[in-house]
């Protein structure tokens, strides 16, 4: 998630409940091509986050390539390209949730990745693939913002390429849109029980979902294929598998401010302040964007207790972690423990 899923985020999660596999936040390849070593801070990763996916999205098919040989390079377990962002800046550009109405181009944008993770599997250079010099410098100069950065041939071999999607634009075209996307042999397909148009309004169709999956499964192919969609818990998710036929489920906003949510429960009052207090100090460790963005998380954290109200908003003013935490212990040392209010 866009904003949400970066590297402090994730580390987070798989410390305190590990999920089967971790995606990414998604960067657009148009600007990894051209150069835009910004986009490199999406990428950065534990070993504790693997198998982790790195997540992309765009329009042009030889971006998608120079992405891929690059993400290769990082040492990712797989890629995902995202046909199924909703937000009009993604989509007004024909990428993201739009490319439902262009299936031929998302075909071409599966085949190209897929070719560069074959043509880095077999050898190729970053240097051959086209990969700009000032992300390959960048890579270099930040080594240790990736545990495996692969170079010997001998320790290449070909990553999965999957697509995260939606069951429709504007209407629903689950079915037909599904069948486009197993021509090209997708390792994983996971769509998201809302068109386009709906945004995040209304409830995730699951009965179109089990539609979809019903077509994958037919095909005889080794795709496998995930739902996503107000998936409130682990028994949720457990029951979405068992009644609609899926492989497993995608699992997004329910995991705000919960990093046990693979454990299968919700933290203390206490726990979420310390997780708080942990994750903040982790994302400035890695310095590698506004600490700003971590405002978010603190205010999904901080609730659920007499007094969670004011002190999100003291928190929300500030910008290191050191005074996070002195914000925070008192609070934390004064309150009794236990569940977090509804």
């Amino acid at each position: 998630m866009d904003g949400v899923t970066d590297a402090s985020f994730r580390y987070m999660i798989c410390k305190h409940s590990k999920p089967s596999v971790v995606i990414t936040e998604f960067t657009n390849v148009e600007g990894l091509a051209r150069g835009n070593v910004r986009g490199l801070a999406a990428f950065i990763y534990d070993e504790i986050e693997r198998p982790v996916v790195a997540q992309i999205f765009g329009v042009e098919p030889d971006s998608y390539y120079k992405a891929a040989v690059l993400l290769c390079s990082l040492g990712f377990d797989g890629i995902d390209i995202n046909m199924g962002c909703p937000v009009t800046k993604v989509a007004a550009k024909g990428s993201g949730a739009a490319l439902i109405k262009t299936p031929e181009l998302a075909k071409k944008l599966v085949i190209m990745t897929k070719k560069g993770v074959k043509d880095w599997a077999e050898g190729i250079s970053l240097e051959e693939a086209g990969v700009n010099q000032d992300m390959i410098e960048a890579v270099k100069k930040n080594k240790d913002w990736f545990p495996k950065i692969i170079s010997k041939k001998s320790e290449r071999k070909i990553i999965p390429v999957s697509v995260k999607t939606r069951i429709g634009y504007d209407k629903i075209v689950a079915e037909e849109w599904v069948k486009h996307l197993l021509e090209v042999e997708p390792a994983n397909i996971t769509m998201h029980g809302r068109t386009l148009k709906q945004l995040y309004m209304g409830l995730a169709n699951w009965e179109e979902i089990a539609k979809a999956c019903k077509v994958v499964k037919a095909s005889g192919l080794n795709t496998t294929f995930l739902g996503n969609g107000d998936v409130k818990s682990m028994d949720d998710a457990n029951e979405k598998v068992k009644q609609y036929g899926v492989d497993g489920v995608l699992v997004g906003r329910a995991v705000f401010g919960n990093p046990y949510f693979f454990a299968g429960r919700e933290p203390t009052i206490k726990e979420g302040l310390e997780a708080a207090i942990e994750h903040t100090k982790y994302f400035e460790k890695l310095n590698h964007v506004n600490f700003q963005n971590i405002r978010k998380h603190l205010g999904w954290y901080v609730k659920g207790f007499e007094g969670a109200k004011e002190l999100r908003i003291n928190l929300m003013q500030l910008e290191n972690a050191q005074d996070v935490e002195m914000e925070i212990r008192p609070v934390l040392d004064s309150l009794n423990d236990g569940p977090r209010l509804q």
